[in-house]
């Protein structure tokens, strides 16, 4: 939306009650396919982003600048509300991180995300009282500006022994210190996804579902789930759609993969159609 505080009023709303699926696009083509699937939101992925450069997603390989860039694009690419994946916020310290969220938000996102994972294998998550403090920091910054915090805890994504318990011990923590949304990536079976749901009630909870965990939109939105994202997981499968055809090229030299690709004049219409004017 040209509007970014429409956009961000659209976007908290969406949050107030039921659920919703918000996909996570790495490009403008791929942002413009899901506003036409019926999508209400779109989020980054930084991961989707970082294999499109050629680079790993682990510990900010994709420099800030580069970030900010990729995530205004993804503002600029439809109407949608956007939630930027903006990783661990590009700073340790909390004036640092301030200082960095209060760059995405003036990219005219309508959320961003933050983890407490360190980048650190020795020590992966930041200790339990500067992660709060960091979330209580990214909280004041973007106070007034009508952008929703979501707050991770990477506990399960890090192998931390005791991860689920660690994640429901952060996670209304994080509550407390401002953010408005709650997201512990890794969370996949219903006892597990409805304790978070209510350790952190009345504030919603952010599913990660990137792949098959046995369970329906309808019956994570029975547990209380109010929204579902799938992080890396369209991107991977394009990659997987991209790879198989490869594969069978590089290896047995035959194009049958190439059968399931989506027809040449059904993507070029929709783009004439639905994709941005032509210079």
């Amino acid at each position: 939306m040209a509007n970014h505080h429409q956009a961000r009023a659209v976007f908290a709303d969406l949050h107030h009650a039921g659920c919703f699926v918000i996909p996570n696009p790495w490009d403008v083509g791929s942002a413009v396919m899901l506003k036409h699937l019926g999508f209400r939101a779109l989020a980054t992925t930084s991961a989707g982003y970082a294999f499109s450069r050629g680079l790993p997603d682990t510990d900010w390989a994709v420099p800030r600048g580069d970030m900010l860039a990729h995530i205004a694009e993804m503002v600029g690419a439809t109407d949608l509300p956007v939630n930027a994946d903006f990783e661990a916020g590009y700073a340790h310290d909390c004036e640092g991180l301030a200082r960095n969220v209060r760059l995405c938000a003036d990219t005219g996102v309508a959320g961003l995300s933050i983890e407490d994972a360190t980048g650190d294998p020795e020590k992966p998550l930041y200790d339990f009282h500067h992660a709060v403090e960091r979330v209580a920091a990214a909280a004041e910054a973007l106070r007034g500006t009508g952008v929703l915090l979501t707050a991770r805890c990477e506990a399960l994504l890090v192998n931390h022994p005791a991860a689920v318990e660690e994640a429901l011990h952060r996670l209304p923590a994080y509550a407390a210190a401002g953010a408005d949304v709650l997201y512990a990536p890794g969370l996949q079976t219903p006892d597990v996804i409805q304790a978070a749901v209510e350790a952190v009630r009345p504030k919603p909870l952010n599913l990660l579902v990137s792949s098959p965990i046995g369970l329906s939109v309808e019956q994570i939105a029975a547990l209380g789930v109010r929204r579902i994202s799938l992080g890396s997981g369209f991107n991977r499968a394009a990659w997987g759609g991209f790879l198989r055809a490869a594969r069978m090229l590089a290896d047995h030299g035959r194009f049958d993969a190439l059968g399931e690709a989506e027809p040449f004049d059904a993507l070029n219409g929709f783009f004439r159609t639905h994709g941005r004017p032509t210079p």
